[in-house]
């Protein structure tokens, strides 16, 4: 079979070239052209998998809930939606060696019980998988394996087999024979990706992407690979550490966020059923500058720990350095707490870390973070049993959070017996064993901490 013949267009004006130039010869601009692939008269490979649709109104569209097949891992389904879906594409990235690979294995080996399972590697050898599912003690007689990194002896086995989940690992290790391109380049990871999908959604084969991330941490390739799939997890939490977070930032089908916990052991990854009490620090009393918070990670409300130390600066330049919490937000709390609390930080060095490895974006972290570091500053322990959740506004008002019954529920689960929330947060009916203090602005929130101590 003759190659096909590939050109390179210009990603900015679109003329075309035969070979590949540093500089376009039309427009002028550099490192902008990208292989293609010609196609002449033959049928576009991405043509559609079905004939023309007409147009309908959307009200006369039967909409029917997709069935979804569990992995038999509780939190990896949580993280999921529910579970895998028919014809769905997933992309899972992560720092090397944070248990992409591990996870995975161990949910087609629970898969493979009531459907049929392939697992691609070009990653590694059959005898490195081998050896790490022993390792694993797992049971893998009904796993299918191919190593393999070209992507046309890939989907062939994938159009033979059928299997119902495919992991493949990973997207950047496959080259197609169509594209002289390197693998892990622009044009191939897209390629690949793209006749991966285009398969996945004809045969209703639930695939699972590993993909490399860079230095910085987004997903090594083009950002188009992230709009193909349907679904995008991404592994957080130090390789140092025992604990994995996997967190849902796309999911065409369910909520997006959402968070699931693991802990490694030697036999693999194992789920944790009470993630809040990674995220509290054990001590025997009260220290000062230590706040609970009661954050929302999709549908899950969790309890994290919040702390801050606060020094004596010893440089013209006082330091502002957070861990798990928004950085650029530090600066601005800080000025908050000047302007409406008259708390000056502008000669003390301020550090402030979510406990636990956890990454806290939502604002209403922000009234946690600034109780913590008054309690450093002065060096009085907030109040025992103590949770906290709000955003402060820059003229000091505490806006309400979303979910904010839900996140009190958990606390008082969890035993805590009293919670400085925003005033529109109050809940109409009282929580059984949860004494309520409902604040509107950040100087009020502080004298009634003092009230308290």
């Amino acid at each position: 079979m003759a190659k096909a013949k590939t050109s390179f267009v210009c990603s900015e004006c679109g003329g075309i070239c035969p070979k590949w130039e540093g500089k376009c010869p039309h427009c002028g601009a550099w490192n902008t052209l990208q292989e293609t692939r010609d196609q002449g008269g033959a049928q576009h490979r991405y043509a559609p998998l079905a004939g023309s649709s007409p147009v309908r109104k959307l009200s006369d569209i039967e909409a029917r809930e997709l069935p979804r097949q569990p992995s038999g891992i509780s939190e990896f389904d949580r993280v999921l939606g529910g579970g895998l879906v028919p014809g769905a594409v997933v992309l899972i990235g992560g720092d090397p060696g944070i248990g992409k690979s591990t996870l995975l294995l161990q949910a087609l080996v629970s898969l493979s019980r009531a459907v049929k399972v392939l697992y691609v590697t070009g990653e590694e050898s059959a005898e490195q998988v081998a050896l790490r599912a022993r390792r694993l003690d797992l049971t893998t007689s009904d796993v299918n394996l191919l190593a393999e990194i070209r992507l046309e002896a890939i989907t062939g086995a994938l159009t033979e087999q059928q299997p119902s989940v495919a992991v493949i690992d990973s997207i950047q290790t496959l080259y197609s024979s169509e594209l002289s391109a390197a693998p892990g380049s622009v044009s191939q990871v897209r390629e690949c990706a793209a006749q991966l999908t285009r398969l996945a959604k004809q045969t209703g084969t639930t695939i699972v992407l590993i993909g490399h991330v860079t230095k910085d941490g987004s997903l090594a390739g083009p950002r188009v690979l992230e709009h193909m799939v349907d679904t995008v997890l991404y592994f957080e939490g130090d390789t140092h550490s025992s604990f994995r977070l996997v967190r849902a930032f796309k999911n065409r089908f369910g909520a997006v966020n959402e968070l699931g916990v693991f802990a490694m052991t030697d036999r693999g990854l194992r789920g944790v059923s009470n993630p809040s009490a990674l995220f509290l620090s054990q001590h025997e009393q009260n220290v000062p500058g230590s706040c609970v918070m009661a954050t929302q990670e999709g549908t899950r409300p969790l309890l994290v720990e919040i702390q801050a130390l606060v020094d004596t600066a010893h440089v013209p330049n006082p330091r502002r350095l957070s861990v798990g919490l928004e950085g650029t937000r530090l600066a601005m709390l800080l000025a908050v707490l000047h302007r409406h609390a008259g708390v000056v930080t502008y000669d003390q060095d301020v550090f402030v870390n979510a406990v636990g490895g956890v990454k806290i974006t939502e604002p209403a972290a922000d009234l946690p973070v600034l109780l913590a570091i008054m309690s450093s500053l002065t060096n009085k322990p907030l109040p025992k049993g103590l949770v906290v959740f709000g955003e402060i506004g820059l003229a000091g008002e505490i806006r309400p959070a979303p979910r904010g019954q839900e996140r009190l529920r958990e606390a008082a689960k969890l035993g805590f017996g009293l919670a400085l929330i925003p005033k529109a947060n109050a809940p109409r009916q009282p929580i059984e064993g949860l004494e309520i203090w409902a604040v509107d602005r950040i100087d009020a929130a502080i004298s009634r901490i003092k009230e308290a101590s």
